[in-house]
């Protein structure tokens, strides 16, 4: 599944759907694209790793607002970098840290995948 935002967004609607999302998904990926067509080496690179370990994830292509989807995430995870994956609503990283939690074996157990 794929939520998608309007393009119309102010900051305080992209702020309430990024607080929606967290709520609803065990697993998410703010990204560049979506999870059939990622539009940046990393949000591809995110997809990847999270497909080896869980069927389902939430994907948010925070491209029709970017700026305002930055400055919501920033909020929530002190970075400003997409792509941005979260765990039952907590901030676990990015591209580079999910391929480093995978390659020490980590990410299944941070995906709540085992």
């Amino acid at each position: 599944m794929t939520f998608s935002p309007e393009t119309d967004a102010d900051s305080e609607e992209i702020e309430q759907r990024v607080e929606t999302v967290l709520a609803d998904s065990d697993v998410v990926l703010f990204m560049k694209g979506n999870r059939l067509m990622p539009q940046c080496g990393y949000s591809k690179r995110a997809v990847e790793l999270l497909s080896q370990h869980v069927e389902e994830f939430e994907t948010v292509d925070v491209l029709p607002a970017l700026p305002q989807y930055r400055e919501a995430l920033e909020s929530h995870s002190g970075w400003e970098t997409i792509p941005q994956t979260f765990v039952d609503g907590e901030f676990v990283g990015g591209s580079d840290v999910l391929s480093e939690l995978d390659e020490r074996g980590e990410l299944a157990a941070e995906l709540g995948a085992e």
